[in-house]
């Protein structure tokens, strides 16, 4: 059902919040929906050959993927190392 998939979609982003809230980083987060040019961008990251996963998480401006990339990072130890290298946190 559509409310399903939305209320996955809202617990997989926050999720995500929380995981790098909780290394000490402060997201800038942008919802598509709520910009004036959401579609817009939204058609670009299609147009590149990526997936529009929500969320869409990148990292010092590198696309890593969505929840399950970045859980999947964090599992083998590489999310806080990446967070390190392009300064989104410091030790």
């Amino acid at each position: 059902a559509p409310g399903d998939i939305q209320q996955n979609q809202l617990l997989h982003e926050r999720a995500i919040k929380i995981l790098f809230y909780g290394f000490g980083a402060n997201p800038a987060i942008y919802e598509l929906d709520e910009l004036q040019n959401g579609q817009q961008l939204e058609r670009e990251l299609v147009a590149s050959g990526r997936r529009p996963s929500v969320p869409a998480v990148f990292i010092g401006g590198i696309p890593v993927g969505g929840s399950n990339e970045v859980m999947s990072l964090q599992v083998k130890g590489e999310l806080k190392k990446m967070l390190l290298k392009h300064e989104v946190i410091r030790l």
